[in-house]
């Protein structure tokens, strides 16, 4: 496929990527990121104004999170093999229409059919922005310094989605929200259209249907089982099935990707050790991260009832410090070892996260967040550049397109069982203390049932907000409101013990500096 050419009076940020193409890839991540962390911001509104219940909640965040994580192999593939400046301009057009469906949503069906599509998009923009900028990167420290300037871009979108949210709410809706991000969205499209320089790297690539089937049915098992699974039951029929269902599409995938001529993921990659330690961080770190940022929007949000722009500041700290560490890390990127780096940063988060799990649920002040916060922030800053840079920059370019892809897939899989796997420990951890709190008050029997049937028809944020807002029920809140604050807090424990895991990886088992690539031409 050829390449797209651009005038010659077009600046160039080094041979072969162009500054249109730079802007454009940076964008398209940006843009994604927004679309991406904006529910988490919201969490409190969509709670008092479309009233979820059960699992419904954490779903809002996970219908994006969804076809992101189970798609991203299949848009690198198609970059590779059709060209990337196209799902450039096509992603960003699909996340404007399920913003928009979003923001005309009339109930929380709508609202996730809406974030679907916009997850849709945003499958198509992540692999793609990175391999687009890696592709036409010429040396390690062209490499590092995009890398870099991609990652903090990311954290950019993290740092304006709750901003954004919080203004919007504060003055408008969050209606709005969604509408802001579908101008950003058709702005994004427009750019790639006009000013990106295709690339593709069709060499020795096909489609991989069987591979795509049972890697996309392998991952909806396995994360609708671990959303639903407090809601139904652990052991009900369903999430046995459905768990069952995740082993055997995963094994099957892998037996596809084996016999497949041209498989969507090469699974020799992982015998490179530095490629392989950094998807496992990819999936555990990441997932600490995010799981730690959905733990403060509910804690804020939904318990806390707190105004948005507190929800947006606490995302500032956990996403700004990444655009303020952009020339320290870029630096850090071309002088130091990996494993330091990722093992640097994964301590921060763990440390953060521990602290937090010590705040008491009835302690408001934003001051007592700062501190805690930051140092997970900061432990983001690092590792998630820290992750790209091991793995795109320890294969061929060749397969630049495949490795960011893999990367990507694997840190939002982790972020996708962030929200999904804290909400499930949290809530269930909640209903216990809460039904047993309730069992061993003096309050009266009619209280008593009525705080179960709350339970039981909308779990403990239904009794946290309804306690709140009926004085017949307001005797419920304290206890609520202790329960959720408890099981948080062993989300913030579960959160910081898979950082300081992921940490202990990487320190153990990336001593040395990553191996070079081999910088073949691209088409």
């Amino acid at each position: 496929m050829s390449m797209t050419t651009e005038s010659s009076t077009r600046t160039a940020t080094g041979r072969g990527l162009t500054t249109g193409t730079l802007a454009a890839g940076l964008l398209a991540v940006c843009l994604a990121q927004i679309g991406l962390a904006i529910p988490a911001t919201l969490n409190g509104l969509f709670q008092s104004d479309l009233h979820p219940v059960g699992s419904q909640l954490t779903w809002i965040s996970d219908a994006f999170l969804l076809p992101v994580a189970v798609l991203e192999l299949t848009f690198g593939l198609l970059g590779d093999l059709f060209g990337r400046k196209r799902l450039l301009v096509s992603g960003a057009s699909l996340l404007a229409v399920g913003e928009l469906v979003s923001a005309t949503a009339s109930g929380i069906h709508q609202l996730w059919a809406g974030q679907a599509l916009a997850g849709l998009g945003a499958a198509a923009l992540f692999p793609t922005s990175l391999a687009i900028l890696a592709a036409g990167a010429t040396s390690a420290a062209q490499r590092a310094r995009v890398i870099a300037m991609w990652a903090a871009l990311l954290s950019t979108g993290g740092f304006l989605a709750p901003l954004l949210g919080g203004v919007t709410a504060t003055y408008g809706s969050w209606r709005w929200s969604f509408v802001v991000v579908t101008a950003i969205a058709a702005a994004s499209a427009a750019v790639s259209a006009l000013f990106a320089v295709n690339s593709s790297a069709p060499a020795g690539r096909s489609l991989d249907l069987a591979g795509q089937l049972t890697i996309g049915l392998g991952l909806f098992s396995l994360l609708y089982a671990i959303i639903q699974g407090p809601t139904d039951g652990w052991a009900s029929p369903s999430i046995v099935i459905a768990f069952v269902l995740a082993a055997v599409f995963l094994a099957a995938f892998v037996l596809a990707e084996k016999r497949a001529k041209s498989p969507l993921l090469r699974l020799d990659l992982f015998r490179n050790r530095a490629f392989a330690v950094a998807s496992v961080v990819a999936v555990v770190g990441m997932f600490a991260f995010l799981g730690t940022a959905y733990s403060v929007s509910i804690r804020l949000g939904p318990v806390q009832d707190q105004a948005p722009m507190r929800t947006a500041l606490a995302f500032v700290l956990l996403n700004g410090i990444t655009l303020v560490m952009l020339p320290l890390t870029e630096r850090l990127l071309r002088t130091a070892a990996p494993g330091l780096l990722l093992g640097a940063g994964l301590l921060f988060i763990a440390a953060g996260d521990y602290w937090a799990a010590t705040l008491p649920i009835t302690d408001s002040a934003f001051t007592s967040l700062i501190l805690p916060l930051g140092l997970v922030g900061l432990g983001f800053a690092i590792t998630v550049s820290s992750i790209t840079a091991t793995a795109v920059n320890t294969v061929p370019v060749h397969l630049a397109g495949m490795a960011s892809a893999t990367t990507n897939l694997l840190r939002d899989f982790g972020f996708t069982l962030g929200p999904a796997v804290i909400g499930a420990v949290a809530l269930s951890r909640a209903a216990s203390d809460f039904s047993d709190s309730l069992h061993d008050s003096a309050l009266p029997g009619t209280l008593k049932g009525a705080g179960t049937a709350v339970l039981d028809e909308g779990g403990p944020l239904a009794v946290n907000g309804a306690s709140a807002a009926s004085p017949k029920l307001a005797d419920l809140h304290p206890l609520a409101l202790n329960a959720l604050g408890h099981g948080y807090s062993i989300g913030f424990v579960v959160c910081g013990s898979a950082a300081l895991f992921s940490a202990l990886l990487a320190l153990v088992t990336l001593r040395g500096r990553a191996a070079p690539r081999d910088d073949s031409t691209e088409h």
